[in-house]
């Protein structure tokens, strides 16, 4: 029993799902700091949305070209090690900030660097993976961590931090835990063995996202990842304005509504991913998009007791554990092996330039000329359309279906 949970497979989760953690961590603090930001620097919601659009933005276009790099030439280990390095000196960068202009160039950069972490950690965990394991072991290494600091640890302790010693200071002591996770990551991790063959199929297919995009279920992971990022976005940079602007709440209260979501996200990460390798992926993006409604409604309509406000949005917020799923498992199922970081990649891409950059910026405009109910009511929309485009995915997952892995390469051949 103890060799089986010290295996490579295991360790490796465990630091490639605590690195993602740390990175979300950092583009997360941004927004729990917003409240501490906003006064100094002097920022309008349109601003506040610039930063969030821009850093997606790099986001996206490195996710896929990055992605794609990586698979072209067969090597995931150092794109991994100077993403990690980069993206914690951007923290420090961003303490630094005395004007809207540093800040903005700060987490843009960082943008470049954090895009390629998640589709080259799938591609190299996909590598490793017991193929039962796949849709559990990509949850818990999108998710786990990712929710538990980034979305549970992270509004409690920025907060804390930032009352007490101030948000530059914040963003500094952020920055330290990357270079450790760099350190491991050169130590322990090997690199993946990529068959010639796979790494010859992706040369064949090039950075063309046309041809990726006529496989069905990229396609459609690539639309429904435009609503869902789009949907986490807006509810995790305006939420906690809408609490303690619209709300009237306090910035403690709003900082424990917020932890909620990651709590919610730590439990259904690996729990919705690993029922679906047993029930299928197609119904858990379907119930759980529309659920997802919930969230943003709930911010900004509930007027009961705090607790059921956090409950009722506890439940909303589950819908994110479906991320896993539309960014990882179902596109790695639905390409061979060796486009699995370029699939991957295009859907983050995909979701990030439209849900991640535009999605905010709009909203905060819109914001500026209404009021913050705007970005919720779009957020819900967003998930509601999420779930309507799940209902046509094509089930991938081994345990529903009798087509073996070599159905998506068909696929691809006839897609090239």
């Amino acid at each position: 029993m103890k060799a089986r949970w010290f295996t490579y497979e295991n360790g490796l989760l465990l630091l490639l799902a605590f690195t993602f953690g740390v990175a979300f961590f950092d583009r997360n603090a941004i927004n729990y700091l917003m409240p501490f930001i906003i006064d100094e620097l002097k920022l309008s919601n349109f601003q506040i949305g610039m930063i969030g659009s821009g850093m997606a933005v790099t986001w996206a276009l490195a996710a896929y070209l990055i992605g794609a790099w990586s698979d072209r030439t067969g090597v995931r280990k150092p794109f991994l090690l100077v993403t990690v390095v980069v993206f914690s000196f951007c923290s420090v960068i961003s303490g630094l900030a005395g004007v809207f202009l540093v800040l903005f160039m700060a987490r843009f950069i960082m943008g470049m660097a954090e895009g390629p972490i998640l589709p080259v950690s799938l591609a190299i965990m996909n590598t490793e993976s017991t193929p039962s394991r796949r849709g559990v072991n990509a949850g818990i290494l999108q998710t786990f961590f990712g929710s538990l600091l980034g979305s549970t640890v992270a509004p409690l302790l920025v907060v804390y931090l930032a009352e007490r010693y101030g948000w530059r200071v914040t963003f500094y002591l952020a920055g330290a835990p990357g270079l450790i996770c760099a350190l491991l990551i050169w130590k322990f991790v090997r690199e993946p063995v990529v068959k010639v063959a796979q790494q010859m199929e992706h040369k064949s297919q090039g950075f063309n996202p046309i041809k990726m995009l006529s496989i069905h279920n990229v396609l459609l992971c690539s639309l429904i990842s435009c609503c869902m990022v789009a949907w986490y976005l807006l509810v995790v940079i305006f939420a906690p304005l809408i609490f303690t602007e619209l709300r009237g709440y306090s910035v403690t209260q709003m900082s424990r509504l917020m932890a909620v979501t990651g709590i919610c996200t730590v439990i259904g990460g690996f729990l919705l991913p690993g029922i679906s390798d047993r029930i299928g992926r197609k119904p858990v993006m379907v119930i759980f998009c529309f659920v997802s409604i919930l969230a943003p409604l709930a911010a900004l309509y509930f007027t009961g007791p705090l607790w059921i406000l956090g409950l009722l949005f506890f439940i909303g917020w589950s819908g994110s554990a479906t991320f896993p799923l539309f960014m990882g498992v179902i596109p790695s199922e639905s390409v061979s092996p060796g486009l699995i970081a370029t699939a991957m990649g295009l859907v983050v891409c995909f979701g990030e330039l439209t849900g991640g950059a535009l999605a905010p910026i709009l909203s905060g405009f819109a914001a500026d000329q209404t009021s913050l109910a705007a970005p919720a009511l779009i957020a819900a929309g967003c998930a509601l359309v999420a779930g309507i485009l799940s209902m046509f995915l094509i089930e991938t997952a081994p345990s529903r279906t009798r087509e073996n892995i070599a159905q998506p390469k068909v696929e691809i051949s006839r897609a090239a």
